[in-house]
């Protein structure tokens, strides 16, 4: 494996809206006069390696995806980073590989190395006439970075990232690597674990523990995803009266009614944006419907202010400034007014629908997941403190996945809501926040917070949130790390969070 030592001293996030004091941030690439195997191979000895240097001082050390989080959840606070987006092979598995075991297609099966990102994975599935299951609003992630922050997804029926992957490797100590997948679904043959010269581990609670653990478990070197026939999705969105109606279905997902393109029929992908400044009180709906597959269509296109049909609200609310109160309605009402474009009938597959990996400017954005039946509550609340507490300088967005098995996913209810509140990178719009967490606690509103989203988590939230599946969670990182391993992949957040602890 390459290694270039960047001499950085500082790493920024992508969002722009915090910096991180490291000692060095490494760029690792798989060496190239290598076969993908013996590469890949060669990279696992190399990152061993790495950890046993850190180990010899307990430095910190975390593998980076591409920095899409805005929080320090996967940074290593005064320690060594990796930049692992070059770590991008990919293969498919061969019949001798796949279980028989294994329920699925095993044709339908990809390997990704940690730095894959969603859009080039999306990209080789395409020439293999296959698809991602589903994606984030915005695809610039590497797969292992969207998967280990729990990103929710944009399918109702689907799950969020991580529900698509279905075994990892994992780098746990400069003499242990495991291949990790479910007891209850195996994937792999003896002859694949052969390949990667590990050690095959099967059990559901360390692989679903595992799946959204923000770098904390190791390193996690290459996974498999499970994909689908590659579809289209037949996009719409419109304007539509933010009324009864409307708000019985954001709070049931029951379609029965509501003037959507296609009647009754279950959407792919729901989405409402709601603009607390919109006078004509209004909402805009996206509702994505999954169909076959078909060469002749025409591709969708960004409007003229570079919006496409499945961006979300981070990717144009940096343009909003700090400002005072009184101007935030007009300025939020002007820039929906050329950023939002309601279409109609836009076709295209699921990474040309999803497809955003840029960004526009500063922002801050929280996302929280709520049951259904507390949607509509929790919406009131937001209008009413907006007027008392506000105004706070965004918009609120709301979309809907499926329960995911992760423990400490937070999409954790049978149908999760995310509520996500995108607003100017100000104080205004931290003190809203910090407000409206206090609020749902205070009238006990069951909610969770996105890890890799602006959040005020701690022990006692983390333990009403996640119950049990915490101490599970806290439990597989002590089976699976040893104390030298812990101290190494810990950082300031997971203390906080009061997830470092030793059973």
């Amino acid at each position: 494996m390459k290694l270039i030592n960047t001499n950085q001293t500082e790493w920024v996030n992508r969002h722009e809206n915090f910096t991180e004091k490291i000692k060095a941030l490494y760029v690792a690439g798989n060496e190239p006069d290598l076969g993908a195997l013996e590469s890949y191979n060669d990279a696992t000895k190399a990152l061993q390696q790495l950890i046993r240097d850190q180990i010899k001082t307990y430095t910190p050390f975390r593998s980076l995806g591409a920095g899409w989080s805005f929080t320090k959840v996967a940074t290593a606070t005064n320690g060594y980073m990796l930049d692992t987006k070059q770590l991008n092979t990919t293969f498919s598995l061969s019949a001798q590989s796949v279980s028989e075991e294994y329920t699925g297609d095993p044709k339908k099966l990809l390997f990704a190395q940690c730095g894959c990102g969603v859009w080039e994975l999306s990209k080789e599935l395409r020439a293999k006439k296959l698809s991602l299951k589903t994606s984030g609003a915005s695809n610039g992630q590497t797969i292992v970075g969207a998967m280990a922050t729990g990103a929710h997804g944009s399918s109702i029926d689907v799950g969020a990232v991580q529900d698509f992957v279905v075994g990892m490797h994992l780098i746990v100590s400069p003499d242990r690597h495991i291949w990790l997948e479910r007891e209850s679904a195996p994937v792999v043959t003896d002859s694949f674990i052969q390949k990667l010269q590990t050690e095959l581990v099967r059990d559901d609670d360390l692989f679903n523990s595992t799946l959204v653990s923000f770098g904390s478990f190791g390193i996690i070197h290459g996974v498999i995803v499970e994909a689908e026939d590659l579809f289209l999705l037949e996009t719409y969105m419109r304007k539509m009266p933010f009324d009864n109606q409307l708000k019985e279905v954001m709070g049931t997902l029951n379609f029965n009614g509501l003037d959507l393109p296609f009647g009754d029929e279950r959407p792919f992908h729901f989405a409402v944006v709601l603009n607390p400044y919109d006078r004509e009180n209004e909402a805009y709906v996206s509702a994505f419907y999954k169909r076959p597959y078909r060469d002749d269509y025409v591709r969708p296109f960004v409007n003229a202010e570079g919006i496409g049909p499945g961006d979300d609200a981070p990717c144009f609310i940096g343009r909003l400034t700090d400002s005072i109160p009184a101007l935030v309605p007009t300025l939020v009402n002007k820039l929906l007014a050329g950023v939002l474009n309601p279409f109609e009938k836009q076709f295209g597959t699921l990474g040309e629908i999803f497809n955003n990996t840029t960004l526009h400017g500063k922002l801050l954005s929280a996302a929280i997941g709520l049951p259904l039946d507390k949607v509509n509550r929790v919406t009131e609340i937001l209008l009413e403190m907006n007027k008392t507490d506000g105004p706070f300088p965004g918009l609120f967005a709301y979309r809907y996945v499926k329960k995911s098995e992760a423990k400490l996913a937070f999409t954790k209810f049978e149908y999760t809501c995310i509520l996500e509140l995108d607003g100017a990178f100000s104080q205004a719009a931290q003190n809203f926040y910090t407000a409206v967490w206090k609020r749902l606690d205070d009238e006990n509103i069951p909610y969770t917070f996105h890890w890799g989203k602006i959040n005020e988590l701690d022990p006692d939230r983390i333990s009403r949130m996640y119950g049990e599946d915490a101490n599970t969670w806290i439990a597989a990182r002590n089976k699976l790390l040893d104390e030298a391993g812990r101290k190494v992949f810990a950082n300031q957040l997971l203390q906080q969070w009061g997830l470092d602890k030793t059973l």
